[in-house]
């Protein structure tokens, strides 16, 4: 059946404590209610029916997401996104299968509470694959066991306890424990308590100066205008050619031109040839002759 658009009765993102008071009036549903409410929505279309089974597991999306809360992230959104979650596992619950729909909702929860979480942690992204969500979500606890919850950098034995406990790379255990030790900061924050200068200040800017690209572009305009004068020295099927064959992103091909001008393809590689040398000349002439009038120039200038 189509997606059905469900909603929540009560936002958790208003008042807390207001909303745990409310979500207690819901009544939990027994097994056969589950079944007969789940028959009514999936084979019947009943919106309201799927509304009941979301409104009465709103305990649990709480409950789960109160786990989570050592991420620093307000527990209100963390409860809406297990709501959300909760809504797809109502959505895909299959009724004939035999279990709890709690059975199979809180993975459903986890999985949007969690999502969440990554994205909302860090501006770098943490990863996305499952080893990294694993790692992510597992590392505080275990260095908790192991009672390196206030260690800066892990030491190498625990780093290997950890990396053998989850199958990942003592590299990722480092590099992942590394950035949940330190928070995102802004660029645009004072580097002294007087707010003097920002962070920003210090970044380098790795694009070319104006004076480098100025440069550049003087020197390409230079380039094009003695390339446009050495062409003038060419006739006309010469400077046709040489412009097919050497100027243009997608080369005219020898057989292409050959049709053109009812001559062979050797014919139009060796006016190609001959074209490209001319011009080469020209060229170099021109630049000799530019470099003795800016010596002149200079001569001037210094007597």
């Amino acid at each position: 059946m189509a997606q059905a658009q469900l909603k929540i009765s009560v936002s958790p993102e208003q008042n807390l404590s207001r909303y745990l008071q409310s979500i207690r009036k819901f009544p939990m549903l027994t097994s056969e209610e589950e079944f007969d409410l789940s028959v009514r929505f999936h084979e019947h279309g009943e919106i309201d029916a799927a509304h009941q089974m979301v409104n009465s597991h709103l305990r649990l999306v709480a409950k789960i997401a109160m786990g989570y809360r050592g991420y620093g992230l307000p527990i209100g959104e963390l409860i809406s996104e297990g709501n959300v979650g909760m809504m797809q596992a109502v959505q895909r619950f299959d009724h004939t299968r035999g279990f709890r729909i709690a059975t199979y909702a809180m993975w459903w929860i986890r999985a949007a509470i969690q999502e969440y979480i990554l994205h909302s942690w860090s501006l770098v992204k943490i990863g996305t694959t499952a080893s990294q969500k694993k790692l992510f979500f597992n590392l505080r606890k275990l260095k908790g066991q192991m009672q390196a919850i206030e260690e800066g950098d892990l030491s190498p034995e625990v780093v290997a306890k950890i990396s053998h406990r989850l199958k990942v790379s003592e590299a990722d255990v480092m590099s992942m424990n590394s950035r949940m030790a330190s928070k995102d900061n802004s660029l645009n924050a004072p580097m002294r308590e007087e707010g003097e200068g920002e962070w920003m200040d210090w970044l380098v800017d790795e694009s070319d100066s104006q004076e480098t690209v100025y440069a550049e572009s003087e020197e390409l305009n230079s380039r094009r205008a003695l390339l446009h004068e050495a062409m003038a020295c060419l006739k006309d099927r010469e400077k046709r050619i040489l412009t097919e064959r050497r100027l243009k992103d997608s080369p005219t091909t020898l057989e292409e031109l050959s049709k053109v001008y009812g001559i062979s393809r050797e014919r139009v590689r060796q006016i190609e040839v001959r074209a490209f040398e001319k011009v080469q000349k020209a060229v170099r002439n021109a630049a000799i002759g530019q470099r003795i009038s800016t010596d002149k120039t200079r001569q001037l200038e210094v007597a």
